[in-house]
């Protein structure tokens, strides 16, 4: 995974991208949320803040990270 480094502007766009492909109903499988953060080398926990912010739940979590 990268560093703690803050996202940049784009980094942000293209996850609330990804997480508005993957949501249905305004939520979002944990293993889906893990595999965007996954892809795109960036902590799990930066996908459920972000998902936070858009008011997408993330469910059936995995590791009771959301």
């Amino acid at each position: 995974m990268k560093s703690d480094a803050p996202l940049t502007d784009e980094q942000q766009r293209e996850i609330k991208k990804l997480i508005h492909s993957a949501a249905q109903n305004n939520r979002i499988l944990c293993s889906g949320a893990l595999a965007i953060a996954k892809s795109l080398g960036i902590p799990s926990r930066e996908v459920g803040r972000i998902a936070n912010e858009l008011d997408i739940k993330i469910s059936k979590c995995q590791l009771g990270c959301f």
